[in-house]
């Protein structure tokens, strides 16, 4: 019986193989750590959405949470003692249960393997966790996108890793990209299950050493780990791209240029689209719990409807005005 459920899954995920339509029409979920939430990507995902098919609907609700795992893994001492990392799977049902989407994007690994060395049981406990959450989204219906986890670069930080060999680690690992590597590739190998799985990893390592080494001091990501808005706007890319958009994105150097050359405007109708997203997740994650502490309250999600509500009226009448591209 097992097997006859993983076949028709199977099936059914490549019959229904996501692509950008999927993306229209309906409510998108994106799940992630920091990165997520922090919500550049996401917001350059939907001004890209918007501007190449204005009359289609788009919902993106980011539902990104800091410090969270998909593991249910924590360094010892995390965030200076005051908490353990939060595990996905404690406000999961909850999330999927209430927000009822059609797709959902994941983005997780960073914070998986803890910022250790490989471990075997680290890297088992992240595949359990990918797969238990694979498992919650498709019993919905809902379509399920795996997005690899982007690059760790010591380099920046390179006074506060530590090398191989401890017996603990109070600090990252300075060979942790080695780790994510893994996962990575691991997630990439899935697609031979039928699993839809966007590799950031790979193309932004890429980019980095080609850049690195005409340039020592490039970087993606300041502290190591939080990519910049040049990093954002190519994640952004690279899922659009798999999911099929055949515009060339890359011919803008960032999304604020796009907006610019598309409507004509400042990048604040990009701003509107990033305060929508913000008010929405937060109003969100209040409405669906979780046990992160330090978190923005989030308006209760009646008025942080009514507020979206508004902040869309804005976005829509930005695009009217627009001239076509």
């Amino acid at each position: 019986m097992l097997v006859l459920c993983l076949t028709l899954e199977s099936a059914k995920l490549l019959a229904e193989e996501p692509d950008l339509a999927s993306l229209y029409n309906r409510r998108v979920l994106v799940l992630g750590d920091s990165i997520t939430y922090g919500g550049h990507y996401v917001a350059c995902m939907e001004a890209a959405l918007r501007l190449h098919r204005p009359d289609q609907p788009v919902e993106i609700i980011n539902l990104g949470l800091p410090s969270e795992t998909v593991s249910g893994l924590s360094e010892q001492g995390h965030a200076g003692g005051r908490f353990p990392r939060p595990d996905l799977h404690e406000r999961l049902d909850r999330v999927l249960e209430k927000i009822k989407p059609d797709v959902v994007i994941a983005c997780y690994g960073m914070n998986c393997g803890i910022y250790h060395p490989y471990g075997v049981d680290r890297f088992e406990a992240f595949k359990v966790g990918i797969r238990r959450l694979r498992h919650r989204v498709l019993a919905t219906g809902a379509v399920m996108i795996h997005v690899t986890p982007p690059v760790f670069d010591p380099v920046p930080i390179a006074h506060r890793t530590l090398p191989a060999g401890r017996a603990s680690y109070n600090g990252p690992y300075e060979g942790y990209d080695e780790v994510l590597a893994l996962y990575a590739a691991w997630l990439v190998a899935m697609r031979g299950q039928g699993w839809t799985v966007i590799d950031i990893h790979g193309p932004m390592k890429h980019l980095l050493n080609n850049h690195r080494r005409q340039d020592p001091s490039f970087r993606f990501a300041g502290d190591g780990i939080h990519m910049n808005p040049r990093a954002h706007w190519l994640t952004a890319q690279w899922i659009l791209e798999d999911m099929g958009l055949k515009e060339d994105l890359s011919k803008w150097a960032s999304a604020d240029a796009m907006v610019a050359m598309k409507l004509g405007k400042s990048p604040e109708w990009l701003k509107l689209i990033k305060r929508r997203q913000r008010i929405l997740g937060d109003a969100w994650l209040r409405e669906t719990g979780h046990l992160r502490p330090g978190m923005a309250k989030g308006l209760p999600l009646a008025e942080g409807m009514e507020q979206g509500a508004a902040l869309e009226a804005e976005i829509l009448a930005g695009m009217h005005k627009a001239p076509q591209p």
